[in-house]
Order: structure tokens, then sequence, then C-alpha cells
């Protein structure tokens, strides 16, 4: 990974080297898929192959949202889910890396990020401004629990502990698949590119020359950063508590980002952003980070080799990990 700090402008100068000539084009390809907004960015000298490239992409996207999708029957998941309790189930290599991914952050964040969370995550419906009632948190929260998910590798099979374990993948479903295609466009020859999928995006090399600037969203406005970053070769992710809400009747903001412990949104935090070498982690720890607020969220931030955070809290404050922090502050 490499990052160049926001206040230390002056060493965003040293990636403005010169490029010999070459023959191609930037090319920018969008689609939806996975419930979001697909947006790719890449050099490409084969103007043929620059398009094939951008269609096998958005086709990898609209294969996982089929198979990783909660909201379709027929899809992998959903027969995981219907079935794990009763008996252990194989399932396609993909879906079990996510798995196994999905409960290593788990592990990592003491539970702060937890794929059951679905056993009380479907009672909410942002559309329809629904959230659980007291008797269904009630009913939902005891089969919130990663550790009842038994992974058997050599099997690659999956088992459930608990028959009111519901899984769902939209914590790090989208990393996964922002990383297989950005391994999509290297195979195309393709060695600068920036991929995004709703709040995650990986970096291929840098802008030919120059970093890529990547915004952070300020969470209360939706026209204005409240940060910018020059970047490179790095997998960032964001979750913030603007994506999916409504505002009950109280006036209290219902997000999409849920406590495993309680089963209500998290507080103490507006936004996460979290940088890595890979989107399937970053999107996992990005929610961890968010749930487990500023404080226990560094800590664990800092405690990562090659990772790093920047949070925005309840109060506006920003707080960067270690490795964002200027040298002397």
């Amino acid at each position: 990974m490499r990052l160049i700090m926001p206040k230390l402008v002056t060493l965003a100068l040293l990636l403005l080297v010169a490029v010999s000539p070459a023959h191609g084009e930037w090319v920018r390809v969008s689609g939806t898929a996975m419930t979001t907004e697909i947006d790719m960015e890449y050099w490409a000298a084969d103007p043929e192959a620059a398009e094939q490239a951008g269609e096998a992409v958005l086709e990898l996207f609209r294969q996982i949202d089929r198979q990783m999708t909660r909201y379709q029957d027929d899809s992998e998941l959903s027969r995981l889910n219907r079935r794990a309790a009763r008996e252990p189930v194989k399932v396609s290599d993909s879906l079990f890396q996510v798995l196994q991914r999905a409960v290593e952050v788990s592990e990592l964040s003491q539970g702060a990020f937890d794929i059951s969370f679905g056993s009380v995550g479907y009672f909410y419906d942002f559309r329809e401004k629904r959230q659980p009632t007291g008797e269904e948190l009630a009913a939902g929260l005891p089969s919130v629990n990663y550790r009842s998910i038994v992974l058997d590798p050599d099997a690659r099979t999956v088992r459930f502990l608990d028959e009111g374990i519901r899984l769902d993948l939209g914590g790090i479903a989208k990393g996964y698949a922002v990383d297989r295609g950005i391994a999509i466009l290297e195979s195309f020859g393709i060695r600068n590119a920036r991929l995004s999928a709703g709040g995650d995006m990986r970096l291929l090399g840098d802008r030919r020359g120059k970093p890529w600037i990547v915004g952070i969203r300020d969470p209360r406005s939706e026209n204005r950063n409240a940060l910018v970053m020059p970047l490179a070769d790095v997998a960032v992710s964001t979750s913030g508590d603007y994506e999916r809400f409504f505002t009950d009747e109280s006036g209290e903001r219902i997000h999409h980002i849920l406590s495993p412990a309680t089963g209500k949104p998290a507080r103490g935090v507006q936004s996460v952003t979290v940088l890595g070498s890979d989107t399937l982690t970053t999107d996992g720890l990005s929610t961890a980070v968010f749930v487990l607020g500023a404080a226990e969220g560094l800590a664990l931030i800092n405690s990562l080799p090659g990772v790093d955070a920047v949070i925005i809290d309840e109060k506006r404050q920003v707080h960067y990990s270690e490795g964002l922090m200027p040298p002397g502050d």
C-alpha cells in the first residue's frame, strides 16, 4: 500500500513523475449490481479488450449478487440459511472464502462484526421505515453469535449450531467482489485502475504517475468531503450512518449498521474509513470499527499491520490511526 498523508501535500509532488508516452486511453465503465452502483476507471491500450474487461467485471458482480444475496430464495446463501441448522452444507469456494474471512474479522473484533446479525437484521425494512419490536429483538438476539457458525475447510461445509441463525453478507460480500473485479482487470493486462462499489474501493497502481484522489464524505453533507487523500495501491472501505437510514417518530436516526450485542443501530460514530491491502478485509473491518466506536476501534486498527483508519465520531471529531498521523503529532 502506498499512502500519502492528507496534511503532507508536498509529498504528493513525489508522485508527479514523468511517464513515457504510450498509446492508450482512460476508460470509464459503470453499472448496477448488489443494490449499488459499480464504477470503474482504468487505463487500457486495446479498446476492444477494454470493453471486454469492463463487462467481465460487471458480470462478476451480478454473479456474486445472485450467489450471496439474502433477497432471493434460490441464492446459495438462502439455501445455506435454510439447511445448515439441520446438516452440514457443502458450499462453493467463493462463499466459503467469504465466510472464513467474516469469522476471522468477528474474532478480531470480539464479535463487533457478526454476519449472523441477519437473525435480527431481517426485521428491518429501510424502505418501509420499519424496525423490530421489542419482542422480535428478544426472539432474534440469542441467535446472533458467530461462534455458532461451524466451518470445515477440508470438507468445505458449513453448519449452524442454532436453528435461528440467518446469515447476511451485506457487510462483506461487496468487498470480495471488488477484489475479484480487480483480478479480472489485471488478467486483461490492466495495471492502473480504480474500482468502486458503494463504500468499497480498490486502487490498482497509481493514476499513471499521479496519485488517485479519494474523498471521505462529510457524513452530514451529500456534496462535501470531510477530507481527501492521495492514494495508490490500496483498498478503501467506508461505513457510514448515512448510507441506509430513516428517522423514526422520536427523531432518532435508524441506520443499517447494527450492534450484534443489541440488535439496534450502533451509536457514537458517523463514519469509518479503513485502508488495507484487500477490500474483503477492509469491508468487514469498517463495520467492526463502527460498532466498536472510536477508542476501541482505533485500538483494534493500530494492532493490525498494514491497516489504517479514519473515524468521524458523533461529535464530528476526526480520529486517525497511528499510521496516518503526521510525524511529530
